[in-house]
């Protein structure tokens, strides 16, 4: 009897763990996601002074997300809505010795992430395979083109959330070639630059 009510005991504790963990992690992953009104808006603002610029799309990458969690955003200016969002890798520069904490550079040779307004320049074949040239509009990320820093996949980027942190890239904001092939597929269809803003 004794062993019967242990083993009743050990069933039902592992029931309530697995209830408890299962509600907190679906909680966690239906938190919904958002970006900043007011870099929405800076956005906003800069496509609305120059007809150069794409006025439907806009991509937001938020360094103060870990990296192993969805950061960079896929933003419907005109519905208000994020419509697409993946994992990208930030500069080794960046890295300050403490997990969570990031800094950022504009200096040449630095391995860093630049924060800033960038827009996406045309594609070329480099040597990770097709990629963007990112210009700078901002002082914190004027020397952009200068740094080589542009869009990119490469093959060590996961698809998918994780936890914990992914790989590093030399400054260049960096992504799975499977989301890179849907923001080429953005990019590529439009008429206009799409502007890209980091922030943190």
């Amino acid at each position: 009897m004794k062993k019967i009510l242990i083993v009743f005991l050990v069933i039902l504790f592992v029931f309530i763990g697995y209830k408890f963990f299962y509600k907190t992690n679906k909680l966690s992953s239906s938190v919904p996601v958002t970006i900043d009104v007011n870099h929405i808006n800076e956005v906003k603002g800069l496509i609305k002074s120059n007809s150069k610029y794409n006025r439907r799309f806009a991509f937001f990458i938020d360094m103060k997300i870990p990296s192993g969690k969805n950061r960079f955003f896929v933003y419907d200016l005109k519905t208000n809505k994020i419509i697409d969002k993946g994992l990208v890798a930030h500069g080794s520069g960046s890295e300050t010795g403490i997990k969570g904490e990031l800094k950022f550079s504009n200096i040449p040779n630095s391995l860093s992430t630049s924060i800033g307004k960038y827009y996406i320049g045309n594609s070329y074949q480099g040597k990770f395979g097709k990629a963007y040239k990112l210009y700078g509009l901002d002082q914190t990320n004027s020397n952009a083109f200068k740094r080589d820093i542009v869009f990119h996949y490469y093959y060590d980027v996961p698809y998918k959330e994780q936890n914990g942190y992914i790989c590093n890239s030399f400054g260049c904001p960096m992504v799975n070639r499977k989301y890179f092939d849907r923001m080429s597929k953005i990019v590529d269809g439009s008429e206009s630059n799409i502007i890209m803003s980091i922030y943190y």
